[in-house]
């Protein structure tokens, strides 16, 4: 798969290239348990911020409550660790059927974008355990990293302009996902590497609808705060970092 179509548009747009560094520390075998752990995580967690987006901005409450429900199973899994994995399947049946509030011209597209975000990032959560499980590496709960924490620093607390930086921040995390998969597959067994590869196609996608979805709500110039947050997201990844994570910095341990 020639990848550099796919790739261009996401090294224009963040401010710096994975370091060498973390290449490699992170392509190292006896640190691919923690990095497949993380990574299960991280893609629960973007499915966790496309459905609150969706419940904080466009569904009514009875919707947002069976949203609410509907994701519990995933959530349990990973916090408490719970053995029953019949719920993985479920993400076949999450449909558009969210109800958009009147006052909200963004809904519809909202919801679009974000249903089939959710049900991609669920998917890659199943392919992720079943690789997982194949290798006999359990499921071990591990820290967050500072990477979420220190982007979402940035965000204005006032709306439009809160909605219009999460989905800037959205941007950022799904390119440098993308980023670091494309990095890392060369590194990895081919098993792996092909899976990596062809992750990259729907993360380039959803770092591109977040940045639509951006511009679409601020009907205004956003380049000011792409760049600010893009800066912010450069330093946290060319900072020091205690702690291997899929988008920790420079390791420093």
């Amino acid at each position: 798969m020639n990848t550099e179509p796919l790739l261009a548009p996401i090294h224009a747009f963040l401010h710096c290239r994975t370091p060498q560094a973390w290449i490699d520390e992170a392509r190292k075998p006896e640190n691919l348990p923690l990095l497949l752990t993380d990574h299960l995580v991280c893609e629960l967690k973007a499915a966790q911020t496309a459905m609150w987006l969706i419940r904080r901005y466009v569904a009514d409450k009875e919707s947002s409550e069976a949203l609410l429900a509907w994701l519990k199973p995933w959530e349990e899994f990973i916090h408490q660790q719970t053995n029953d994995l019949t719920f993985l399947e479920q993400q076949k049946g999450l449909s558009k059927a969210v109800i958009s509030r009147a006052d909200v011209k963004y809904g519809d597209v909202l919801v679009d974008k974000m249903v089939l975000l959710i049900k991609e990032e669920l998917h890659h959560f199943y392919q992720v355990l079943e690789i997982m499980q194949a290798r006999g590496i359990p499921y071990i709960k591990i820290t967050a990293s500072r990477y979420a924490k220190g982007l979402l620093r940035e965000i204005t607390t006032h709306e439009p302009q809160t909605l219009v930086d999460k989905l800037i921040c959205g941007a950022y995390i799904e390119a440098r996902s993308c980023e670091r998969f494309a990095s890392l597959a060369p590194h990895l067994d081919r098993e792996l590497a092909a899976f990596y590869v062809s992750l990259l196609r729907s993360e380039a996608r959803h770092y591109q609808d977040y940045l639509a979805l951006a511009e679409q709500v601020a009907k205004a110039d956003i380049s000011d705060r792409v760049r600010k947050i893009g800066e912010t997201e450069a330093q946290l990844i060319q900072q020091p970092d205690s702690q291997l994570r899929f988008h920790s910095g420079v390791p420093a341990f």
